[in-house]
């Protein structure tokens, strides 16, 4: 008899496959993007909306994993990386996992709705693209890539969102800077897992290959990336702005990026795309970082 259920063993366990399902540490780093892009945004910090934008946050992009990983239970189970999860090891059941992810959507996005109409509507947009388009799509064509980094890039501008309930040039300004990033690091991850993907018959770099062509690619838009990320400073992206100093900053970073961008195409080795990848999260979470304390430092002097 099929097991409909979960069966909890201890609270432990149970919540080491709740991280596991939800993809915990993908999800807090989503949730980090968020709250950056409010505090970017917000004339007044109210922490209960920053709480639930926390909240709601993890429960959306949770929601997304979960349903992710029942559509694709039977590919996970043929890939080392992924064969231990609570669905294709069968520790946790279709139906539970269906039920805790319909729950986690519903409730993230209410809390959502509960800061604005618009941020709960980018937060579903964000859940249908991931679970209906990019899915099905990482089996058939490398442009699932494209079509990944569209829910990809909205948690820095959903943050924006939250706190003035308006979408304009700035949240499209930070849209498109998270949105570019998502290239470099999907096709590092992608380099670097190229085996194993090709077991569950994933197509995910561009080429299809571990080549030049690739890495070229990757540079690309790591330059895209750079560029896109020191527009605020120049004075026409509305209410985001950067100062002299923190673009420097971020042009910096930029360049580290690129550099090891440029390590991939040199050495085309595994190693050198595990390092893109880190130094894209890196790059992200110290760009983030910045924009938000140049803001509070700006105002504060």
């Amino acid at each position: 008899m099929p097991n409909n259920t979960y069966t909890l063993t201890t609270p432990t366990s149970f919540l080491a496959d709740f991280k596991a399902v939800t993809k915990m540490g993908l999800s807090i780093s989503v949730v980090f993007s968020s709250l950056a892009g409010y505090l970017l945004a917000a004339e007044i910090v109210n922490f209960t909306t920053l709480l639930l934008l926390a909240v709601g946050g993890y429960f959306m992009v949770g929601a997304s994993n979960v349903f992710n990983q029942i559509i694709e239970r039977d590919l996970d189970a043929l890939m080392d990386r992924t064969k231990n999860r609570p669905i294709p090891t069968g520790r946790m059941s279709v139906t539970f996992a269906f039920a805790l992810a319909v729950t986690l959507a519903v409730v993230g996005l209410s809390i959502l709705y509960s800061i604005n109409e618009r941020t709960a509507m980018f937060g579903a947009i964000s859940i249908c693209l991931y679970t209906s388009a990019y899915t099905p799509l990482k089996t058939k064509t490398p442009l699932s890539v494209f079509v990944g980094a569209i829910p990809g890039a909205i948690p820095f501008m959903l943050g924006w969102v939250a706190a003035t309930g308006k979408f304009g040039i700035e949240p499209g300004v930070l849209f498109m800077l998270q949105f570019f990033w998502q290239f470099p690091h999907f096709w590092a991850i992608g380099w670097f897992l190229h085996d194993d993907y090709q077991k569950a018959g994933f197509n995910m770099l561009p080429t299809g290959q571990r080549d030049k062509g690739t890495a070229l690619q990757a540079i690309i838009y790591i330059v895209w990336t750079l560029l896109i990320s020191i527009v605020p400073v120049f004075g026409f992206t509305g209410a985001l702005s950067l100062s002299i100093l923190a673009a420097i900053l971020v042009f910096a970073c930029g360049l580290l990026f690129l550099y090891y961008g440029f390590q991939l195409f040199k050495h085309q080795t595994e190693k050198a795309s595990r390092e893109l990848m880190l130094a894209s999260v890196i790059y992200i979470t110290a760009i983030q970082i910045i924009y938000v304390l140049d803001k509070f430092i700006r105002l504060w002097i």
